[in-house]
């Protein structure tokens, strides 16, 4: 008997040539915009170098950001519709990369592989964040990099409570997205130090981009 399985279907704009792209379907946040990246994806990019994981791949074009200097390019992500979309994008990309099966909580990297780790709009989908950044802090060499754009719990008391009271109905429409996690207290709580932060919002909702290392333990 002969199973047919049905291949994932892959996006126009990238099956007819880069786009926009998205950072995570969940947050459809373009990586490029008039053929430039955004000032965001440029920030995560500047001066990357070596193996670089980056958890979640969007719609794969965020591949078309990453400089020459990097050795490899790591994509861990669950969806394999993404993975299949990451991958027909990475066949024309000059940077060696690898679209791996895997999620937050389960990174299949070996321990301090990694040089940097990259997350845009991932974390905040982690069952478990502190999981999440234990795994994050494994992948990295030491004195690695983390680098993050995320959105934390506001600093408005009225608009963090409502952050709160949204989030299970938000978590199940939204990929499991938590909108109320105090993202910056528990980076420093999993043993990380703080070397960049920027604040700033967008629709309304507060966002942080920074960069942190693993303190010595």
């Amino acid at each position: 008997m002969v199973v047919h399985v049905p291949q994932p279907s892959i996006p126009s704009e990238i099956r007819d040539g880069v786009g926009w792209g998205m950072e995570q379907f969940h947050h459809p946040r373009p990586v490029r915009c008039g053929g430039a990246m955004t000032p965001q994806r440029h920030q995560l990019m500047e001066g990357l170098s070596g193996r670089v994981l980056e958890l979640g791949a969007g719609d794969g074009v965020k591949l078309t950001c990453y400089p020459a200097t990097c050795e490899e390019i790591v994509l861990v992500e669950p969806d394999p519709f993404l993975r299949a979309a990451a991958r027909l994008v990475a066949e024309d990309v000059p940077v060696p990369v690898r679209v791996l099966d895997g999620d937050v909580s389960r990174l299949p990297v070996e321990s301090g592989s990694c040089d940097t780790v990259i997350s845009s709009l991932a974390l905040c989908c982690a069952p478990h964040l502190d999981e999440a950044l234990r795994q994050v802090r494994r992948a990295l060499r030491p004195g690695g990099e983390l680098r993050f754009h995320e959105h934390p719990r506001s600093a408005h008391p009225v608009l963090a409570l409502a952050e709160e009271m949204v989030t299970p109905v938000w978590a199940r429409v939204c990929g499991g997205c938590h909108p109320a996690r105090d993202l910056v207290t528990a980076l420093e709580s999993a043993g990380f130090t703080i070397d960049r932060l920027d604040r700033f919002t967008r629709w309304h909702v507060s966002h942080v981009i920074g960069r942190a290392h693993a303190a010595a333990a």
